[in-house]
């Protein structure tokens, strides 16, 4: 992040203002990726002209960064119509997309319409394990096809890989295709749970030695060595920081006008079919929760020695069960980066462990001069 844009971001912290938000225009795909956290079943998605007027009321709330999303952006008619309209009201756009539909007269209009960066998940450098994770035969060809035409026409790409446990030997083959067509590389080892609270897609996870591998990777982490020393306990400024922006800077909306603090935070806070989105912004009882947390507010994260740097997600601790408690998937994180277990890892390993056998030795009860049964001595 540039100096400007993060400053842009503390003023907007200071002043409440929601400075970027993400808004899924379809649930939508052309693929079937195994580890997606979305139904792709149209249950009524906005209209265009509910869109048009969303727009405006996030350009008047504040909005500057604005990620259009999906599912597959490019299966809305209307994409090029609602994208013209966020471009009249000067956000800053980011596209996320499988780009499988992108052809020259697409790549022209996003290059016209100031689009700043096109993000393409690519999972693998292999054909059969992409195409496996899509779902769909040659879709890998079709991604690279589109990059290459993309960065032609001189926009910025982010190729986006997110590592489980089918794919995690394949990220460095990712990272140097990215740089032979010169798109950036980022990559993400965390699987989140469908949006409906569904977990069983967390069981693509990549597992505990394959993250201590790639935490210990200095072409991804710099120094591995830093990763061998305890974790500093948090100090006071960490106690009283933010857990992220989500809620506090930015926002998430879904096709059907559902208002989120993020993608992977769905706690439902209004909709804007109902409300007008600053309206749900200001007023919403359940931002104003999601705002109030404190790392010192949250049960054993406060006393974990992970506390100052964890990148622990409250809405995946929510989807856990309680905001204000541990993310599991973070703490396997932490481990992984540093071999110590934080404490909600220890408690559930507690929790797991077999009960305590305790020998019983029966022994003569003696009661006075009496013999009187049997008594247990563990």
């Amino acid at each position: 992040m540039s100096a400007l844009l993060r400053e842009m971001g503390e003023r907007a912290l200071r002043l409440g203002v929601p400075f970027s938000a993400q808004l899924d225009l379809t649930y939508r795909c052309n693929e079937q990726c195994v580890h997606c956290y979305l139904d792709h079943d149209d249950h009524g998605e906005m209209t265009t002209a509910e869109i048009k007027n969303l727009l405006k009321e996030m350009a008047e709330a504040g909005v500057f960064i604005l990620t259009f999303s999906g599912g597959e952006i490019f299966l809305r008619k209307d994409f090029f119509e609602i994208l013209e309209c966020a471009r009249s009201l000067t956000f800053c756009i980011k596209l996320k997309t499988n780009a499988v539909l992108i052809r020259e007269a697409q790549a022209a209009r996003l290059r016209d319409l100031g689009v700043q960066s096109v993000q393409i998940s690519i999972y693998s450098h292999r054909p059969e394990v992409h195409d496996a994770i899509t779902k769909v035969k040659g879709s890998l060809r079709r991604s690279i096809d589109a990059i290459r035409f993309l960065k032609s026409q001189g926009l910025k790409v982010i190729m986006a890989n997110v590592l489980m446990a089918g794919n995690m030997q394949d990220y460095h083959g990712v990272r140097a295709l990215a740089e032979e067509l010169g798109a950036e590389y980022t990559l993400d080892p965390t699987i989140t749970p469908m949006m409906d609270g569904d977990r069983s897609i967390l069981d693509l996870n990549a597992g505990e030695s394959a993250l201590r591998e790639l935490f210990r990777d200095e072409m991804f982490v710099g120094n591995a060595e830093e990763f061998c020393a305890p974790p500093p306990p948090p100090d006071a400024e960490s106690l009283s920081s933010l857990p992220c922006s989500a809620g506090h800077t930015a926002c998430y909306i879904s096709p059907y006008g559902e208002f989120y603090p993020c993608v992977q935070f769905p706690l439902s806070c209004g909709n804007v079919r109902q409300q007008r989105f600053i309206d749900i912004w200001r007023d919403s009882e359940q931002l104003k929760e999601v705002r109030s947390i404190r790392l010192k507010d949250l049960s054993g994260c406060s006393q974990c020695a992970h506390g100052s740097t964890c990148t622990r997600c409250p809405g995946l601790a929510f989807m856990e069960g309680n905001m204000r408690g541990p993310s599991t998937a973070d703490c396997e994180k932490s481990f992984a980066r540093t071999g110590i277990p934080s404490v909600n890892l220890l408690a559930k390993k507690e929790k797991a462990a077999p009960p305590r056998l305790v020998q019983i030795q029966l022994v003569p009860a003696i009661t006075g001069n009496r013999l009187s049964g049997m008594s247990a001595v563990a």
